[in-house]
């Protein structure tokens, strides 16, 4: 359906072409023929640069480019980089003082050579078929103390993904032209540089991390129910521990895994794969799950995320001109057969979103008010619900959207949260007082003449100093009373 759909879209972008072009004729009409801007394409080396690395170094690069472990295998290409440049940089060699030209060389070889042996052999870098997937791994409830966890391994691709969850007063406020002036699910990704064996400043996250993170929200956004539902904002932060090729899918696999692990009941489980592509003598050859070097010598990087039953979300990079329908086609196609491995793999792990949240994560309620009562359950200055939220240790939420009120009630203990819902409830259809009833209240504030006492929410009653002595006459309410005192009253 989707490349259908894909299809379809190509007779509205020859509409959009052909206006552009009726606005640069009329521009010509105008003002006069266009020169077109100079510009000139950089070469990273020359062509005998790579004829005399290729006589050097051949069979070490195509060794090296054999070698399925990715650390290994950067060792064996740097070790044929060095040897070119010992041999052709040194003093009064071919090429002294060119070492950077022939490091580029060495990596256009090892391209040039990644790309013969798929079209030529089909076999990949680590001697996988174009349609195999690496070892998946699937876990859930790595950290006993988080709200849900999910770590999902590809190959030598590893993400760990920690869900948090917390009162709806935690939605990040949005301040765009948008109508949308919040929002409740939030993604974040992180990747240290030693996630790829490297050193380097850990510092806030780039445009790459800010992208592959607002991807994965995309792929999991619409599986999530929606928080009139369940009240819950919600935050999932990616940490990439190991990578080796898309990192941004294995977050999409580690974010699902961790949201059914906290016991968000999300619609269905959602993985992604990431899809490479090789165009070579005419050939298009279609790449389930590349590794790193496969996105960097290839020719496309296609990602795919969604269910069992749809895409959820989709995103395409491609380095040559253009992409025939039937193509596209057959790599979705190829793509759903890689998804559904993996979700067979995940399914395994968790195959459903636990029947309750986590003992550490908070317990929510909503419940609705009528407008009326909502000053009565905040109270003067707060003072209400500041003290229901002092006294029961619960988070106390009162808004409204334009007909009733709505609070929402959170508490990590439930006992909490229900004994806040009490007492709100009792402001909002409070009991009948009922002569000869007995209470147990609070004694509020002190006068000369007797106590108040506070026996429900929102109504103190008066205890007459004269009923406080057992029957005997007191001088004063202090001597029997203090600010605190439980009481029972009638």
């Amino acid at each position: 359906a989707l490349a259908a759909g894909l299809e379809a879209s190509k007779t509205w972008i020859k509409e959009s072409i052909a206006l552009q072009r009726q606005l640069v004729a009329s521009v010509i009409a105008t003002h006069g023929p266009i020169t077109p801007m100079e510009y000139s394409v950089s070469v990273d080396y020359a062509p005998e640069v790579l004829d005399a690395v290729a006589k050097l170094v051949n069979d070490e690069v195509a060794h090296a480019v054999t070698i399925s472990q990715k650390a290994e295998r950067n060792a064996a290409t740097d070790a044929a980089a060095a040897k070119a440049i010992a041999e052709l940089c040194g003093e009064g060699g071919q090429f002294e003082g060119r070492e950077r030209e022939i490091k580029e060389a060495v990596r256009g070889l090892t391209k040039k050579l990644v790309r013969k042996r798929i079209v030529d052999e089909g076999l990949r870098i680590d001697g996988r078929g174009p349609r195999d997937l690496r070892p998946l791994s699937s876990e859930t409830g790595v950290l006993p103390t988080a709200h849900g966890t999910g770590l999902f391994q590809r190959g030598e691709t590893q993400v760990m993904n920690v869900c948090t969850m917390a009162m709806p007063r935690m939605n990040q406020l949005l301040d765009t032209l948008s109508p949308e002036t919040n929002k409740y699910f939030l993604f974040h990704y992180n990747m240290a540089p030693w996630a790829n064996g490297e050193t380097g400043r850990v510092g806030s996250p780039k445009r790459r991390e800010i992208g592959h993170g607002a991807l994965a929200a995309r792929a999991l956004i619409p599986v999530l129910p929606a928080q009139d539902k369940f009240a819950y904002t919600l935050r999932l932060v990616a940490e990439v521990l190991a990578s080796n090729g898309s990192t941004s899918m294995a977050s999409v696999c580690s974010g699902s895994l961790a949201l059914m692990d906290a016991g968000v009941p999300v619609r269905a489980a959602v993985a992604g794969i990431a899809m490479g592509l090789v165009y070579a003598e005419g050939k298009y050859t279609t790449l389930t799950d590349i590794l790193g070097a496969e996105d960097a010598f290839g020719d496309m990087d296609f990602k795919v995320a969604g269910t069992a039953d749809a895409i959820t979300a989709l995103q395409l990079d491609t380095k040559i001109d253009g992409i025939p329908a039937d193509v596209l086609a057959a790599a979705l196609d190829q793509a759903k057969e890689a998804r559904t491995a993996i979700l067979e793999n995940m399914n395994a792990a968790i195959a459903a979103p636990r029947d309750e949240v986590a003992a550490t994560a908070p317990k929510i309620t909503t419940i609705t008010i009528p407008m009326d009562k909502i000053g009565e359950v905040i109270g003067p200055k707060g003072k209400v619900i500041n003290t229901i939220q002092q006294e029961t240790g619960a988070d106390i939420a009162v808004d409204d959207d334009g007909a009733v009120g709505i609070v929402t009630i959170g508490a990590v203990e439930a006992w909490r949260m229900e004994e806040a819902m009490s007492r709100i409830m009792a402001i909002v259809s409070p009991p009948m007082a009922e002569v000869g009833a007995t209470y147990q209240g609070k004694v509020v504030n002190i006068t000369k003449f007797g106590a108040f006492v506070n026996i429900l929410p929102g109504r103190d009653g008066l205890v007459h100093i004269s009923k406080l002595g057992g029957g005997k006459r007191i001088d004063s309410v202090e001597s029997v009373l203090s600010l605190g005192d439980d009481l029972e009253v009638r």
